[in-house]
C-alpha cells in the first residue's frame, strides 16, 4: 500500500463540516466493510484499511485533534501520536467503539458474544410425507418416519469409552476455539488440535463412535392443517437432533408435505378446476345437473344454448385461502361437450333430420371422400 496518508475526510467520505454523528456514522460503515472477518480472502489490507478508517475516526472525532488537523494537516498530527505515527495504542474511543458495535462484535468475532451463556443446540432434520388433495382440503393426521441423533446410551453423550473421559485440549485449553488479536479486535476459529469441540477422546464410545449421540429410527403422528400446499413445510419444535454433549435443547424437525395430483381436480392456489363433460342435448336444450366439489355435490344449471368450455363459477367451494383458515377460494366449473363416437339407427335419423332442419347439408358425409372434396373445391 502507498505510504502517502490520505486526507482523514476523504477516508472516512465525510465534508469538512461534519459533526460527530455523521463522522460516528461513516466509522461505522467502514468498519463493518473492512473487517477482517468479513474479508478472508484479504483479511490483512482489510485490516490495513480499518486501521486508516480508525486513525482517522480517531482524529476527527475528538475536536483538539480535528482543530490542529484542520489547520497543519498531517503534520500536525506527528506530537499527537508521540512522533511514531497511529498506533492502537494510541486509539483512545474504545467506549464509541463498544457503542458502535454493541452486538456487531457477536456477529463478526466468531459469536464470542452472542453465545456466551447460551448452550449449543441440536441440528434441525428433515422428514416427507404425501397426502391426497382430500385430506388437504380437510387436514389429515399423518404418521411420519424420521431418523435423527439422540444422546448415545453407552456413554451418555460423553463420546468416550465407559470407564474413561474425555481430556481437555491442550491447544485451546478447552475453549474450542483459537483466537487471534489485530487492535482491539478478536477474531476466532476453531481449534484445530479438537475440531472445536475442545475435548481430546482417546477412547471413543463403542455405541457412537466417539460422537455422543447414536442415530435412532422414530416416527410421530403429525396434524396436517386443512389448505396446506403441496411442498409447504411443518415445523416441529424440539423433534430435531439431540444437542452435542445433551448441554442444550434439540433442533427441530421439519416435515415437508408432498400433495399427490387428483384424477379430477386441477387446484391453483386456493382455487379448484373442475372439466364437466356435457352431452349436445344439454348443451343445446338446457339442464341441471350435479358436480363433484370437495364440500359435496352441487347442482348447477346449464342454460340453454351453453357453448363449450363455458365456465361456471362457485363462489367459495375451493380450498382454504390460507391454512388452517375456514374461508375458502373459488371452484370454476368448465363445460366440454362431448360427441358420441357410435350412434345407433334412431339417433343417426334423430340427428340427420336436425341437420336437414339447421341447414348443415354437410353432416353425414363420407370423410374419405365427400368433405375433403368440398375443401379442395373451396381452394380451386
Amino acid at each position: 500500500m502507498s505510504t502517502v496518508k490520505r486526507d482523514y475526510y476523504e477516508v472516512l467520505s465525510v465534508s469538512k463540516d461534519a459533526n460527530g454523528d455523521v463522522i460516528k456514522k461513516a466509522f461505522r460503515a467502514l468498519a463493518m466493510q473492512y473487517h477482517p472477518d468479513r474479508n478472508p480472502e484479504n483479511a490483512e489490507e482489510a485490516a490495513e484499511k480499518f486501521k486508516e478508517a480508525s486513525e482517522a475516526y480517531e482524529v476527527l472525532s475528538d475536536p483538539e485533534k480535528r482543530a490542529n488537523y484542520d489547520r497543519f494537516g498531517h503534520e500536525g498530527m506527528r506530537n499527537a501520536f508521540g512522533g511514531q505515527g497511529f498506533s492502537w495504542e494510541n486509539f483512545t474511543h474504545q467506549s464509541d467503539v463498544d457503542d458502535i458495535f454493541g452486538d456487531i462484535f457477536s456477529a463478526f468475532f466468531g459469536g464470542a458474544g452472542a453465545r456466551r451463556g447460551r448452550p449449543n443446540r441440536g441440528a434441525d432434520i428433515e422428514a416427507s410425507t404425501k397426502i391426497t388433495l382430500e385430506e388437504a382440503f380437510s387436514g389429515v393426521e399423518s404418521e411420519v418416519g424420521f431418523s435423527r441423533r439422540e444422546v448415545c446410551e453407552t456413554c451418555k453423550g460423553a463420546g468416550a469409552e465407559p470407564g474413561t473421559k474425555p481430556k481437555t485440549c491442550p491447544r485451546c485449553n478447552g475453549a474450542g476455539q483459537r483466537r487471534v488479536q489485530q487492535g482491539f479486535f478478536v477474531m476466532s476459529t476453531p481449534c484445530n488440535g479438537c475440531g472445536g469441540s475442545g475435548r481430546i477422546i482417546e477412547k471413543p464410545c463403542g455405541g457412537c463412535n466417539g460422537r455422543g449421540l447414536a442415530e435412532k429410527r422414530r416416527s410421530l403422528t403429525v396434524k396436517i392443517p386443512r389448505g396446506i400446499s403441496d411442498g409447504q413445510a411443518l415445523r416441529l419444535r424440539g423433534e430435531g437432533d439431540d444437542a452435542p454433549g445433551a448441554q442444550g435443547p434439540r433442533g427441530d424437525l421439519l416435515v415437508h408435505v408432498a400433495v399427490k395430483e387428483h384424477e379430477r381436480f386441477v387446484r391453483e392456489g386456493a382455487s379448484i378446476y373442475l372439466d364437466v363433460p356435457i352431452h349436445f342435448p344439454m348443451a343445446a336444450l338446457g339442464a341441471k345437473i350435479r358436480i363433484p366439489t370437495l364440500h359435496g355435490e352441487e347442482e348447477i344449471c346449464i342454460p340453454a344454448g351453453t357453448a363449450s368450455h363455458t365456465v361456471f363459477k362457485l363462489k367459495q367451494k375451493g380450498m382454504p385461502q390460507q391454512p388452517g383458515s375456514d374461508r375458502c377460494g373459488d371452484m370454476f366449473a368448465r363445460t366440454s361437450i362431448v360427441v358420441p363416437k357410435k350412434l345407433t339407427d334412431r339417433q343417426k335419423e334423430l340427428v340427420e333430420e336436425l341437420a336437414k332442419e339447421m341447414g348443415d347439408m354437410q353432416a353425414g358425409v363420407d370423410c374419405d371422400g365427400g368433405f375433403f372434396s368440398f375443401v379442395k373445391d373451396i381452394f380451386r
